[in-house]
This record gives structure tokens, sequence and C-alpha cells, in this order.
């Protein structure tokens, strides 16, 4: 049986973003933030909503960069020190649970080719359901209130292990 793995993005890409000043920062469309409201910053890396105090950087991230029509960046939070979060197989976390999600299904080549908006309650239905579609390679979650990308969801199996 298929199953499916959330995987944050790789923090190497964005830890040596943190020593850059406010203005090399604005300079490329990004900026420092501090938590003031928890849950309300999702941090893109640790799959983990920051506590209040906590800085970030909301900048934006290219995350479906495939070459078809369905190309797409949008706004990110990342934690400073986060670590990539890869959940367990099957396993969802209250970065999801907790939201109104978009799920977005594509196909080998990039293409949307299903999509559909559930409760972070019945997500893992929606997502075991998305992923029943033998079109679907991977999914992409999207917190539906702002549209912003969450996390990519992987077809898996039950007795997957990973480092």
């Amino acid at each position: 049986m298929n199953s499916f793995q959330l995987s944050g993005l790789s923090e190497q890409v964005f830890s040596s973003l943190f020593a850059l000043s406010d203005d090399e920062l604005a300079a490329r469309n990004m900026r420092r933030v501090t938590a003031n409201s928890h849950p309300g910053f999702p941090c893109r890396v640790s799959l983990v909503d920051a506590e209040i105090g906590e800085e970030l950087l909301l900048l934006p991230y290219q995350h479906q960069p495939g070459a078809s029509p369905y190309q797409s960046s949008g706004p990110i939070f990342v934690r400073r020190f986060a670590i990539r979060n890869v959940l367990p197989v099957g396993q969802l976390s209250p970065y999801v649970t907790g939201r109104m999600i978009s799920l977005r299904g594509y196909d080998e080549n990039d293409s949307m080719v299903s999509a559909d908006l559930c409760e972070g309650t019945n997500l893992g239905a929606q997502i075991e359901g998305m992923l029943a579609d033998e079109r679907v390679s991977h999914v992409h979650l999207h917190n539906a209130k702002r549209g912003c990308f969450s996390c990519r969801v992987d077809r898996a199996t039950r007795d997957a292990s990973h480092a």
C-alpha cells in the first residue's frame, strides 16, 4: 500500500542568508521578522510553527521550478537555526493539521493533475486519496488562507527508512 512522507526544505539553502544585513535582505526582496504569535509563522524547513520571539526570514521561494505552465513561487518563512525535518512515513504534524490546506497533485512532468481543499484534521486521508491516482507523482501542500507553499509530499512505503 502506498503511503506518504512530508519533507521540509534544506536548511543549507537559507542558513547563510541570516548573516545578511536588513538592507542586503531588502535588496533580495527578503526581510527579517520576529514571530509575534503562535501559530502563525510556519517554518518550511523544520515543519513547525516558530515560537513567539523567534527570528525568521520571510522570503520568496520557487517551490515549483519544473518546466511547465505550473511553475510557481511564493513567500515562505524560515526559522534561524532550523534543521530540515523529514517526517516519518504516514505522519502529520500540527504544522499542517491545524490549518486549512490546499493539496496540489503534480505528474512527473510537473503539471498539476489534481487539486483539493481540506481541513488539516482530514489531511492524511486526502493525501492517500490523491496519491491513489497513478498520474500523481508528488503533492504540494499550501496553506489555504494565504496560499503559501507549506511542504512537499512524496510517495513512500510503510517500511521506508530514512536518515
